[in-house]
């Protein structure tokens, strides 16, 4: 049998999508019929002028939904199929509903927590997914490394090194589905009865999560360089969770005299530990990234996790915590019989996109882009600098404004949002809302927006806080 397939060259599907769903669609109408004889591989892509592969995976994707069956020595032939159930889905749509993304109600959102999703490397990610897929790979189905595939934690440790200063070795790495999973592992590898002090304000996703484990998480007011030792002595904790790189939400970028104090601080109790959350390092807009306070360590007390949901995607959902040495013994009798949370799929494609030079390149031109984001908010936000203190400028992907007078926050959010401007108080970030004390104070995201949104949302700001 001849199959002469109408390619769609307009399409966005591949070639072997488009074979795919040609022969199943002529099956399911009945116009390949049950027992009918198809072409080889060999011979279909030899009329199509495709390679062997392409017709290969259109075929293999038949054979998995049982529309064929390939009979030794013979070839393949069409199943009935009277019996197998099509599964279809409720009214068109997509696998991902679009989300409330307050677009409809605003008409700038200043979300800190965005990304400049548009800038994802859809087609490389598109080719090294296929890639990954192209031969049949049985172990890539298999469970894995606990610990996440060897490789990658090989790539990983590599970059941090080259990049942010951290010395560890890949036996030290753990690869999990974010920077919760990693957390939610931290009390079979410290153990129970641990006193966890905290930034305030912080990043509140951490703080649930540590709260949600049992841990008493104890508040430790901050100065103008981070956490500050003195209250952290005081506190009665002997484990803190520090973001020393950018402080998440006030920007802070902890100095080396204060890192040095927190490591002291950590050297002088006979089990305490500094986790250290390197969120969005990558993302500096004057002068080089500081190098990570793991790098500092010459104790095995410091923790260091770092996630890809900034510099990526969040849906990538891949994050790393670097154990001390010394604790490694107690994560493989305590939790080393956890599965990775990770598969081994994507693992692969992300080791591809490492080792390949895309994730630098990608980073690279991110960089740039959020510079020019961050360089129109700035210049957007003069007008606004006689009655707003602007910190956090120089790292990451928001900024705070102060109002000089001491405006209410909630009065600030409201006159923003009555001319369609989407803005967020710092007074969700605190541990005890009650302790706040930057209430004149919103977050401005603009990772997510582009130059003339920014523009646009500075201008109606200007206009919404002239009081």
């Amino acid at each position: 049998m001849e199959l002469i397939i109408p390619f769609d060259s307009q399409s966005d599907s591949p070639l072997y999508e488009q074979i795919y769903q040609y022969i199943k669609n002529e099956i399911r109408r009945g116009k390949l019929e049950a027992g009918s004889r198809l072409p080889s591989t060999r011979i279909l892509a030899r009329n199509l002028r495709l390679s062997r592969s392409t017709t290969q995976m259109a075929y293999d994707q038949l054979l998995s939904e049982g529309y064929i069956e390939a009979l030794p020595c013979k070839g393949y032939f069409v199943c009935k199929i009277e019996e197998l159930v099509e599964v279809r889905q409720k009214g068109g749509g997509s696998f991902v509903e679009p989300g409330d993304t307050g677009k409809d109600r605003y008409e700038v959102d200043f979300s800190p927590r965005g990304i400049d999703l548009d800038s994802f490397p859809f087609n490389t990610w598109r080719k090294i997914s296929r890639n990954t897929l192209v031969d049949d790979n049985k172990e890539m189905f298999a469970a894995g490394d606990p610990q996440g595939e060897r490789a990658l934690r090989t790539a990983i440790g590599a970059y941090l090194h080259s990049a942010r200063g951290v010395d560890c070795r890949p036996e030290q790495i753990l690869i999990g589905a974010g920077s919760e999973y990693l957390l939610m592992l931290l009390p079979q590898i410290l153990g129970n009865g641990r006193k966890i002090a905290m930034e305030n304000p912080t990043y509140k996703q951490a703080y649930r999560v540590l709260r949600g484990e049992g841990y008493p998480v104890i508040p430790v007011d901050m100065d103008r360089y981070g956490m500050d030792v003195e209250r952290l002595a005081c506190s009665g904790a002997d484990v803190a969770y520090v973001m020393p790189s950018h402080q998440y939400p006030t920007g802070i970028v902890m100095p080396v005299k204060r890192r040095q104090e927190l490591l002291a601080w950590a050297y002088s109790g006979a089990d305490r530990y500094l986790i250290e959350d390197d969120y969005d390092s990558e993302f500096r807009y004057k002068g080089k990234p500081i190098p990570a306070l793991q790098g500092m360590d010459r104790g095995g007390r410091v923790i260091y996790m770092g996630t890809l949901s900034k510099s990526i995607a969040p849906a990538i959902r891949v994050g790393f915590m670097v154990l001390p040495e010394h604790l490694l013994e107690a994560y493989r009798e305590r939790a080393g019989f956890y599965l990775s949370t990770v598969s081994r799929i994507d693992q692969n494609i992300l080791y591809q996109f490492i080792t390949q030079g895309y994730y630098e390149r990608h980073l690279n031109r991110m960089r740039a882009l959020y510079k020019g984001k961050h360089d129109a908010l700035m210049t957007g936000l003069k007008e606004l600098e006689d009655r707003f203190l602007i910190r956090g400028e120089y790292a990451g992907l928001h900024v705070l404004l102060t109002h000089r007078q001491g405006e209410a926050e909630e009065r600030l959010v409201a006159r923003a949002a009555a001319l369609g401007v989407k803005v967020y108080g710092i007074s969700g970030c605190f541990i005890q809302p009650e302790a706040n004390l930057l209430g004149s104070t919103v977050m401005l995201g603009y990772a997510s927006l582009s130059e003339e949104e920014i523009r646009k949302g500075t201008k109606l700001l200007a206009k919404a806080w002239t009081f």
